[in-house]
């Protein structure tokens, strides 16, 4: 198991190696980002987008949330975590695609299905319930297609909608919506198989999810 020492070990690992051989890369950076490609992802430990995609620093502007969820635009008031990371990346660093990216086993998206965290007090369940709400119509048609909620593919059309519903809710944001039309941002959708460790990206055109080679 991994503990805080060891992540010291790590970092001390950082220091004597990657630091050093990327020095150059560093010290571009102290002066700022400038990625290309901002990436939604879940939180789960298995699934880290830069050690996936092979990134360097600097590369990607990453949020993980739960089920690696987008809500839709809203000004309500609130702490908007994930719209405030999406602006900036859109608005001020310029992204230029924005990729939403699901994967198997989701305990998000499997507690949005069994809704086993409904009505549970908020610190034992509630904020998590309260989230993945924003998956009640997925749900809904997950379970107008496959009926038996609890079968392996039910979880994994799950996942898919849940990738799904963030790219729709990606769309409401208006400056989403303008620089779409304009061609100068593209929105993907993504999912990763943790057992085979393969990506799978979404076709929008045929609504499908293809293995990359």
């Amino acid at each position: 198991m991994t503990i805080f020492s060891d992540l010291l070990d790590g970092y001390r690992r950082f220091r004597s190696d990657q630091w050093q051989t990327q020095r150059q890369r560093w010290d571009e950076l102290k002066e700022g980002q400038s990625p290309k490609v901002m990436i939604i992802a879940c939180s789960d430990s298995r699934v880290d987008p830069t050690q996936i995609f092979d990134t360097n620093p600097g590369e990607t502007f990453i949020v993980r949330n739960v089920a690696a969820l987008v809500p839709p635009f809203e000004t309500t008031p609130g702490q908007h975590g994930v719209s405030a990371a999406l602006e900036f990346a859109v608005q001020f660093l310029k992204v230029e695609e924005v990729v939403v990216m699901g994967h198997g086993s989701c305990g998000g998206c499997a507690a949005a299905l069994s809704e086993q965290m409904k009505d549970m007090p908020h610190g034992k369940g509630g904020f998590i319930a309260d989230w993945i709400t924003l998956l009640d119509d997925a749900r809904a048609k997950v379970a107008h297609d496959h009926g038996d909620l609890d079968s392996k593919a039910a979880q994994l059309a799950m996942e898919h909608e849940g990738v799904r519903t963030s790219l729709t809710n990606l769309r409401t944001f208006p400056c989403i919506q303008e620089k779409e039309a304009n061609g100068s941002i593209r929105l993907i959708g993504a999912w990763f198989a943790i057992a085979e460790g393969k990506l799978h990206v979404l076709d929008e055109k045929d609504d499908t999810f293809s293995a990359v080679d």
